[in-house]
């Protein structure tokens, strides 16, 4: 695919939620750079709900090892409870139909057999090692704020990946460490009235893995706008 000549449009396209990292240290200086610009994304009366947790090195590799723990603990059912419902309750066409398409298109190109179970574990367990990436984000929010403040935090999120892009990094936002959200919180020593929302992994993309070969589909304009004159 031609990168479009517009650079935000190209670091828009070209986003998308890479699984395997380089072990290339991203220095500070950008990811301050990439939170600042990104802290310009519009907010309902300015609140800017955010806040954010950088995580590097050995308290990244700490976290990680926590979560992993977490995650190959045999009562790990009976331990976890998501906080918030990120996915829908009941599935329904033609969402259920994309889930699935990724997951069998990301096993496929991994070489994971349908009801390889062991190494579905195997691939999901990733994400709490942050697919290797040099640095974690993990993003909280005040429980006092309404909807709308989380409608804004999702443009937030899209700043720092786009904002990323422009510099020629990578990133994946995960909703996997929700289950864990009580880990998190104690591990970060949130206050009650600061939830954790979702976590994501910063980086240079591992162009050797054949996971980061997946590209999602997506549907034309026609298809999901109504142009009224």
């Amino acid at each position: 695919m031609t990168s479009p000549a517009n650079p935000v449009d190209s670091a828009l396209i070209t986003r998308r939620s890479v699984r395997a990292f380089l072990p290339t240290p991203v220095q500070r200086a950008d990811i301050e750079a990439i939170l600042d610009a990104a802290s310009h994304a519009p907010s309902g009366t300015n609140t800017q709900p955010w806040k954010v947790y950088v995580l590097t090195g050995e308290s990244l590799g700490r976290l990680s090892r926590d979560l992993l723990a977490a995650y190959d603990d045999p009562q790990r059912d009976e331990l976890c409870q998501e906080e918030y419902a990120y996915y829908p309750r009941q599935w329904q066409s033609p969402f259920i139909d994309r889930r699935r398409k990724i997951g069998w298109d990301m096993y496929g190109l991994l070489g994971i057999g349908k009801g390889d179970k062991a190494r579905m574990h195997e691939q999901h367990s990733r994400n709490f090692r942050f697919f290797d990436a040099p640095v974690g984000l993990l993003f909280t929010i005040d429980r006092s704020l309404e909807r709308g403040s989380w409608l804004d935090y999702g443009m937030f999120l899209q700043a720092i990946m786009t904002a990323a892009r422009g510099r020629g990094l990578d990133t994946c936002p995960q909703a996997a460490f929700m289950q864990f959200h009580r880990l998190i919180a104690g591990y970060l020593g949130l206050p009650e009235n600061e939830q954790f929302l979702c976590g994501m992994s910063l980086g240079f993309a591992d162009p050797s893995a054949p996971v980061n070969t997946l590209r999602t589909e997506r549907e034309p304009v026609e298809r999901f706008a109504r142009f009224l004159d």
